[in-house]
């Protein structure tokens, strides 16, 4: 295995947040929207919210009222809620795509949006146009453009990596496949694939697992808990219960845009000290000031 300069061969890898380990990305010479790079702060959480306050319209109650808590490196977090209970509201927040009101929220210590890389989001898949006229091997590739930035075409290195994620994911053989002709559980390996290629730290993933068919849910299933192990962190919008206890080690149960409670879960694989950084967060907001 080489590095990123390498040129015989690249593995697909990500910046952790730990104190001893700074980011490797190459920031583009123009990279879009003038956005910046800023390394992770040593000891920091990968994702951390506190009193956390977003509305849409300032006469409606907030989707997010003060919601409280964290994710740390090699996590696997579910977000468990009804419709509108606030989960997709969050995952936005972190990804910078919703303005917050009030509250705190960092990504590696930092202010969102201060290694853009860093934070994969994958939308629900109906806010996806899927009749757009592009290939498997092409949205697959869109996941290098934080790297690339502007005036900058993909490399032999990228569609490598991109050809690793798709093997990774099952779908090499839909490389030239239009997307219009995807199933929903390939739509759904696609999106985890351009996750895997942006080689993000955290993953922050909007209803992942619904809809799809059980082969892709064990496939998503071991891609995210690899991607925990080698210290990634991941924070999932779900409903479903069915899985919790083998998919992820800690359960944030919303309702009404609030923490209703937290469960670390007993498959979880997850040290004691970061889940009782989540329980005390989540107690904090409970009980109040």
């Amino acid at each position: 295995m080489t590095n990123a300069c390498g040129t015989t061969h690249h593995e697909l890898s990500f910046c952790t947040g730990t104190a001893h380990h700074g980011c490797q990305h190459a920031e583009p010479k123009w990279p879009y929207a003038g956005r910046g790079h800023s390394d992770p702060v040593a000891g920091s959480w990968a994702l951390q919210v506190q009193d956390l306050v977003i509305g849409y319209d300032l006469q409606q109650a907030p989707a997010v009222a003060g919601v409280s808590m964290n994710v740390a490196g090699g996590q696997r977090v579910a977000l468990v809620g009804h419709n509108g209970a606030g989960k997709s509201t969050l995952l936005k927040a972190a990804a910078g795509l919703v303005q917050v009101r009030s509250g705190t929220l960092r990504v590696y210590g930092n202010a969102v949006g201060a290694c853009h890389h860093r934070t994969a989001y994958l939308p629900q898949r109906s806010d996806i146009d899927w009749h757009f006229p592009v290939t498997v091997a092409d949205l697959v590739m869109t996941g290098r453009y934080v790297h690339l930035g502007w005036m900058r075409r993909p490399s032999r290195q990228d569609r490598q990596l991109v050809g690793q994620a798709m093997d990774r994911l099952g779908i090499a053989n839909l490389s030239g496949r239009q997307i219009s002709r995807l199933s929903g559980g390939q739509q759904q390996r696609v999106l985890i694939a351009r996750a895997l290629v942006q080689e993000a730290s955290l993953f922050l993933l909007d209803e992942p697992l619904n809809g799809i068919d059980e082969a892709t849910r064990d496939i998503v299933d071991q891609v995210l808990s690899d991607h925990a192990s080698r210290g990634g962190s991941v924070l999932v919008a779900t409903h479903d219960l069915g899985r919790l206890s083998e998919s992820f080690d800690v359960a944030i149960y919303l309702s009404g845009g609030r923490v209703d409670s937290v469960q670390t879960l007993p498959g979880g694989r997850f040290t004691r000290n970061a889940c009782e950084g989540q329980r005390d967060a989540a107690t904090q907001e409970i009980a109040g000031p």
